[in-house]
C-alpha cells in the first residue's frame, strides 16, 4: 500500500488506517498532491471519524451525524490526537471541505436550518460512498470502485477545469500564449502586454512577467543576463520587463491594483540594482482606471510614465524634458 504519511509518530494501527483512508480518497478523485502531510493526516482522521471507523472499514456507518466537536472528540480519543475543541472551524473549512464538495460527506443532515458556519451542523457519509468503502481491502473492492466512479467526475478534474476557466489568456509579442491566474492585478497585466506594449514600446520583447499567484510566470534569463540585469533570484523584480533592442530601452513596469507604484524610493532602488545594466531604463506605472491613478498620483516619481488601461492611447508623463524615453543623470 502507498504510504502518504511518513512523519507520523502514531502507533502502527493508526498509521495504517490513516494511509488507507487517504488511499480511498485518492481512488475516488480527491486531489491530495497540493496538501502538506499534516493537512492530509487531518483530512484522513476526520474522514475516519465521520465514518465511525477505527480499525475495520467494514464497520463504516451512516447512523451518526457528527457535529464538528464530535469529530474532534472522536479523533482525539481514537487516534492519539490533542486537537483543541476550539478548532471546529478548521474541520469545516479545511479538513472536510473537499469531501463535502465531492459529495462523499453529507453536511447538515441533523440541523438543516443551521447557518453555514454553525458548529452544530452535522456530518455523515453519503450512503453510496459508505456502501463502497465497506468493501475496502476485499476482493470486491476494484469492482465496487469502478461501479461507484462510473459517470462520476473526479473532484480533481472538476477543480482543474474551474482553475482553467478562471485563468486569463495572454498573448505575448510574437504569438506566445500564457495563462495568468484570475484577479484584477493580472487583468491589468494582460492589458499592459496586449495594449500598452504595442502602442508605446516599439515592438519590445517581454523578458519577465510576474503573476499574482505565482511570482514568476515568464522569464527570459538569457537576454536579461546579456543586459547585465541584477541577480534573477532577487525579489525586487517589477511586474513586467520588456526590451526594445533597436533603441536599447528597458521598460520596467509596475501594474498597480492595491500597492506598488513607481515611487521615488522604488525608482531609486531599481536604479541601484541596475547600475550595471547596459540598457536605458524607462519606468512605467500602470493602472486599470483613472480613479486608481488618483489614489496613487502623489506617490509617482518624477521622470517616470503613467499609463491607464481605460485610456490606452495616452500617457501621463511626470516631468517635462521628454515625452517617453530614458534619463541619463541630468545629461538631457
Amino acid at each position: 500500500m502507498k504510504t502518504y504519511i511518513t512523519k507520523s509518530a502514531k502507533n502502527a494501527k493508526n498509521q495504517r488506517m490513516i494511509n488507507e483512508a487517504l488511499a480511498i480518497l485518492e481512488s475516488v478523485g480527491i486531489p491530495l498532491e497540493t496538501k502538506t502531510e499534516r493537512a492530509l493526516e487531518r483530512m484522513a482522521l476526520c474522514f475516519l471519524a465521520v465514518a465511525s471507523v477505527t480499525d475495520d472499514w467494514a464497520k463504516a456507518s451512516v447512523k451518526n451525524f457528527y457535529k464538528t466537536w464530535d469529530v474532534i472528540t472522536y479523533v482525539n480519543i481514537h487516534f492519539e490526537e490533542n486537537i483543541p475543541s476550539g478548532s471546529y472551524d478548521d474541520i469545516r473549512r479545511k479538513d472536510l471541505k473537499l469531501l463535502v464538495l465531492a459529495g462523499l460527506v453529507v453536511n447538515s443532515g441533523e440541523k438543516q436550518s443551521a447557518a453555514t458556519n454553525a458548529p452544530t451542523r452535522g456530518y455523515s457519509l453519503d450512503e453510496n460512498f459508505k456502501n463502497l468503502i465497506v468493501n475496502y481491502g476485499s476482493k470486491e473492492w476494484k469492482i465496487k470502485l469502478q461501479a461507484f466512479m462510473r459517470n462520476r467526475p473526479a473532484l480533481a478534474d472538476i477543480l482543474s477545469r474551474k482553475r482553467d476557466i478562471a485563468q486569463i489568456p495572454v498573448t505575448l509579442p510574437g504569438g506566445v500564449e500564457l495563462r495568468f491566474s484570475s484577479g484584477e492585478h493580472n487583468i491589468l497585466q494582460k492589458k499592459i502586454i496586449e495594449d500598452f506594449l504595442p502602442r508605446f514600446s516599439g515592438g519590445s520583447s517581454v523578458l519577465y512577467i510576474g503573476d499574482a499567484a505565482h511570482k514568476l510566470l515568464h522569464i527570459d534569463e538569457e537576454n536579461l543576463r546579456k543586459l547585465h540585469f541584477f541577480e534573477l533570484s532577487h525579489d525586487e523584480l517589477p511586474d513586467i520587463i520588456a526590451f526594445n533592442a533597436v533603441k536599447n530601452w528597458l521598460f520596467l513596469i509596475e501594474a498597480v491594483h492595491s500597492a506598488g507604484p513607481m515611487s521615488e524610493i522604488r525608482v531609486h532602488e531599481l536604479k541601484k540594482l541596475l547600475k550595471n545594466c547596459t540598457a536605458d531604463l524607462i519606468f512605467v506605472t500602470a493602472f486599470l482606471k483613472r480613479d486608481d491613478f488618483r489614489k496613487w498620483s502623489a506617490d509617482i516619481a518624477w521622470e517616470t510614465e503613467v499609463w491607464i488601461a481605460d485610456n490606452p492611447d495616452h500617457l501621463i508623463h511626470f516631468n517635462g524634458s521628454k515625452f517617453l524615453g530614458p534619463y541619463h543623470n541630468n545629461k538631457e
